[in-house]
């Protein structure tokens, strides 16, 4: 059974850093593409960024291109996303998922953990 449990989220205020992470089990986590997303209120699931299997690329949609880095530590089975000078919009609860990429298109799994909630407030 697929298990994610991502933490790290919490109140920073704009201009701040959080480093997300995202605890793996149930499948062959270094095999796997991963993904994070991200949920604000009211709206629909958005695909923040994307790294492929070992690491050897990496996709960032364009709001957070240049301050957000993902990366993955293959024997911590862990995902990670650090986030710099966070604006107000990046509130959200965000997710990790795996991920598959069809035509250059990153697409996220169903299957995601309970989130952590990212707050940007002054």
């Amino acid at each position: 059974e697929v298990q994610l449990v991502e933490s790290g989220g919490g109140l920073v205020q704009p201009g701040g850093s959080l480093r997300l992470s995202c605890a793996a089990s149930g499948f062959t986590f270094s095999r796997s593409d991963m993904s994070w997303g991200r949920q604000a209120p009211g709206k629909g699931l958005e695909w923040v960024s994307g790294i492929s299997s070992r690491g050897a690329s990496t996709s960032y949609a364009d709001s957070v291109k240049g301050r957000f880095t993902i990366s993955r530590d293959d024997a911590k089975n862990t995902l990670y996303l650090q986030m710099s000078s966070l604006k107000t919009e990046d509130t959200a609860v965000y997710y990790c998922a795996t991920a598959a990429v069809v035509g250059g298109t990153w697409y996220m799994s169903t299957a995601k953990g309970q989130g952590t909630q990212v707050t940007v407030s002054s």
